[in-house]
């Protein structure tokens, strides 16, 4: 049989198609399911760290960094813990990516702290000799747009089933409830910063970039 295969490139195509497409169904359907769930303790980004993901691609962080650490040595080594699948479940859109010009963020939160990430974007070579990331000043500037943030995860509470409000959730409740939330968030990192105009425009209510895109790259755990 097999040398009657190895003569018709057709047929022997078929039967390997065949074999591989068997061998797929009871390896991976069986565990897709489960593997698809959310990972026990991962929760939905808050209102203020949606802010910040959103002041990430604005600005199109994801060209330059990705979001996805293969289960390599050399990459477990450098980043931590291989991604998986079930820690993306409220991920949306998924910033894997697959040019690293800077190194893989998905991690971040555990080796970073709000201090570093405030000197690094206002001036990367400060904290990284030899760094070609541009200084992204306007972030200290720039109010974090809540708004649309709060918008984004309402939809995906209705569309997705995405669990907010319930117990051990990030709580979503009315806009200003969310807004009140977002500012006793932004108060912890607040205090952690040293820019003297951030801390005033907080004071006067208002929620910078920096700070946003900070309790993002903080929640990348």
């Amino acid at each position: 049989m097999f040398s009657w295969l190895e003569k018709n490139p057709f047929f022997f195509a078929v039967m390997v198609f065949i074999f591989i497409a068997y061998a797929g169904v009871i390896e991976i359907l069986p565990d897709f399911a489960n593997r698809a769930r959310p990972l026990e303790g991962t929760k939905p980004p808050t209102v203020l760290q949606l802010a910040g993901k959103h002041v990430y691609m604005k600005d199109s962080c994801n060209a330059c960094h990705t979001q996805q650490i293969r289960p390599f040595k050399a990459e477990t080594d450098r980043y931590g813990m291989y991604s998986l699948s079930g820690e993306y479940a409220f991920d949306r859109p998924h910033l894997w990516g697959s040019k690293r010009t800077g190194p893989d963020l998905w991690r971040v939160g555990n080796y970073r702290t709000t201090d570093w990430h405030e000197n690094h974007m206002k001036e990367p070579t400060s904290v990284v000799p030899g760094s070609i990331m541009p200084a992204y000043k306007h972030h200290f500037s720039n109010n974090a747009d809540i708004e649309t943030a709060y918008g984004e995860a309402v939809t995906t509470k209705k569309v997705f089933g995405v669990p907010y409000d319930v117990e051990g959730m990030p709580k979503l409740g009315t806009y200003e409830q969310a807004q009140a939330a977002a500012k006793e968030e932004a108060a912890v990192i607040v205090e952690e910063m040293k820019d003297e105009e951030v801390k005033k425009a907080f004071e006067r209510g208002e929620i910078r970039e920096i700070v946003a895109l900070i309790a993002y790259l903080n929640s990348l755990k």
